[in-house]
């Protein structure tokens, strides 16, 4: 599900939990408001609000690792297929099919990657191998070298390519990767629990209702936050694929 949209959901079920606290002051009776009944729900809203800062700490922290990653595997593969197409030049003449086919194959990569020009039934199958990838490693392994030069050029090539295509696999599995539902559902049950704890024993004010407010937009900023450092080729906080797309320029510059 869309970032925004599920940390519009959480925002919607908090503020839910806080005006259900505030009618539950309104209409329970007094004796239910006791100050040991205060104490019962402060504790248990403690002890889940703990568990919840921890949750909520551990998944910020997981996906911005997970980010990090994601973003120096991009820059590997860039460098990696800049050296690449450095080594196809020092091959000679004879490479300049491989090497467009190369130019060829990161575009569809980076399209790939970043689900650009790409129809929704498309997007099921992300580890299928583009056709121009395909090509271009059979053009590689065709290469002839004349001299021992052009053979150690040539195999570190295809050790390289080799390198690029496991790098692109792992990327591809990444961008796969999600928090499962049923682990944000509990979550955000948490928090409405805890908010409306809040709203429960406290008298409604202008105060009150603007902290309140301001609260549950942190909490769910949290939320957005974690799912957009967990979707790292979409979205507002997207990793950039211009240096990928502009790293090899067309032949004849």
């Amino acid at each position: 599900m869309n970032a925004i949209a599920l940390s519009g959901i959480t925002f919607v079920c908090i503020a839910g939990g806080v005006l259900l606290g505030m009618l539950l002051r309104n209409t329970l009776p007094e004796n239910h408001l006791s100050t040991d009944a205060k104490d019962v729900v402060r504790l248990g809203t403690g002890l889940i609000g703990t568990i919840a800062a921890l949750v909520l700490g551990l998944l910020v922290g997981s996906a911005k690792n997970s980010y990090d990653t994601q973003t120096n595997q991009v820059r590997q593969m860039t460098a990696s297929i800049v050296l690449l197409d450095h080594l196809l030049t020092q091959y000679g003449p004879e490479a300049d099919a491989t090497r467009n086919l190369l130019r060829r194959g990161v575009v569809v990569l980076a399209d790939r990657l970043w689900r650009e020009n790409r129809s929704d039934s498309t997007k099921a199958t992300p580890f299928e191998a583009s056709a121009a990838s395909e090509a271009f490693y059979a053009k590689l392994q065709e290469l002839s070298p004349k001299d021992d030069s052009q053979r150690s050029l040539q195999s570190r090539a295809i050790q390289l390519s080799t390198d690029v295509a496991q790098t692109r696999l792992l990327l591809f599995a990444q961008t796969e990767n999600s928090i499962p539902m049923p682990f944000l559902v509990v979550l955000i049950f948490w928090l409405t629990i805890i908010f409306m704890s809040f709203s429960l024993f406290a008298q409604p004010n202008p105060i009150v209702v603007g902290s309140l407010t301001i609260f549950a937009l942190s909490a769910a900023g949290a939320i957005y936050l974690i799912l957009e450092l967990s979707q790292p080729f979409a979205g507002l906080m997207q990793i950039s694929s211009a240096p990928l797309r502009n790293a090899l320029t067309p032949l004849g510059r």
